[in-house]
């Protein structure tokens, strides 16, 4: 069985989580948890990069940070994970989902401005597969409206736009470590702080509202609740592991990458012949291999195909169902303008398996399935 996708393990992880072991100190904000911090600011030249649960609380705490209020509106793609909509609703906002683009399944820059009203808080563009969203634009209307801009980068670390890395540009980002993603953690993630001012609530917030880290640091006697907030950091032992792998981040991009290009050019012909579409890469955009998806006919097609790599032993799936169809899109949000492409695409497409490690060798088997499929030789 070729799966879809190995949780990333480059060798170090298990010394690194046996040292924390012997240190006894298994709770977060260690060792480990700093390096990988330091290693992510380094990366992202953002202020402040803090790790986190989950993506998700990442996202959380942004809305939080951002003052999200009950019957605010945010700005959102409807093709996304529900946690990015599901922080902002938490805050009691009003999701307001815009179309996509077909060429990179991004939010589509050009429809944002007229979804924004008086209620409008924040934008949260969402980086598809390390594409990196058309952010000047974004970015400038954000100004204008003097509106919050979250980047939910959860795929997006080690990705750039215009040699500025993803969730580095609005005023917050948000990475993922889930173990699906290029670095992983199991369960965790990272919030980019990218202004300074809100580095000091940003660690109330995650340390259950309370000024812990300053005490920690001895900038004060005492520790005491300061405002809201909840755990959101995560163990020493997770950041442990995740800290082996980002010591080797560009060996693990340029695994991906190499992998991405392997079934990009072995699957030129279907291109070519516009029996497939394949992941279009914006030329001010460094994407950093996070998947490979094909793109089929239609719906029908692709569940044909998906079950036909089933059968040769090949692991490939789907993504997101639009948000803006399923039960809580329709209560708590609505679509504005037309839904042009998020559903007719979103039932084109294909992910094909993607990992640190997967060989060339399974990378060709993949490829000569999907040409059998379609019935052609390679």
């Amino acid at each position: 069985m070729i799966p879809f996708n190995v949780p990333p393990f480059v060798g170090k992880e298990k010394q690194y989580i046996e040292e924390v072991i012997a240190d006894r100190k298994i709770c977060g904000d260690g060792f480990f948890s700093r390096k990988c911090q330091r290693i992510l600011e380094d990366m992202t030249k953002s202020e402040k990069v803090l790790l986190t649960t989950s993506g998700t609380d990442a996202l959380e705490m942004t809305a939080l940070l951002t003052n999200i209020q009950e019957g605010d509106d945010v700005i959102m793609p409807s093709y996304t994970f529900v946690s990015t909509a599901n922080a902002f609703v938490l805050r009691g906002a009003r999701i307001v989902f815009a179309d996509i683009r077909p060429d990179t399944m991004n939010i589509d820059e050009k429809l944002i401005e007229d979804a924004i009203t008086e209620k409008t808080k924040a934008i949260v563009p969402v980086h598809y597969a390390g594409v990196g969203c058309e952010m000047d634009t974004i970015l400038d209307i954000a100004k204008r409206y003097r509106l919050k801009v979250v980047e939910d980068a959860a795929q997006g670390v080690n990705a750039f736009y215009k040699g500025r890395a993803l969730g580095s540009l609005g005023d917050f980002g948000c990475f993922s470590f889930h173990e699906t993603k290029n670095y992983s953690m199991g369960e965790g993630g990272a919030i980019l702080i990218n202004n300074k001012s809100n580095i000091d609530r940003a660690e109330i917030l995650r340390e259950k509202g309370t000024n812990r880290s300053q005490f920690f640091r001895g900038q004060i006697d005492k520790y005491s609740w300061i405002d809201v907030g909840s755990s959101f950091l995560p163990s020493e032992l997770n950041a442990a592991y995740l800290c082996a792998q980002l010591e080797e981040a560009e060996k693990i991009n340029n695994d991906r990458l190499a992998s991405w290009n392997l079934y990009k050019e072995g699957l030129r012909t279907l291109l070519e012949k516009g029996i497939i579409e394949t992941q279009h890469i914006p030329k001010e955009c460094q994407h950093n291999g996070h998947m490979f998806y094909i793109k089929v006919k239609d719906l029908d097609e692709r569940t044909r195909c998906i079950a036909f790599l089933k059968e040769h032993k090949i692991g490939s799936v789907f993504h997101y169902v639009p948000l803006h169809s399923a039960a809580g899109g329709r209560r708590f949000g609505r679509f504005h303008g037309e839904d042009r492409y998020t559903t007719s695409e979103s039932e084109r497409l294909l992910r094909l398996p993607m990992h640190y490690g997967l060989k060339e060798s399974e990378i060709q088997k993949v490829v000569s399935v999907i040409y059998k499929f379609f019935g052609m030789a390679e």
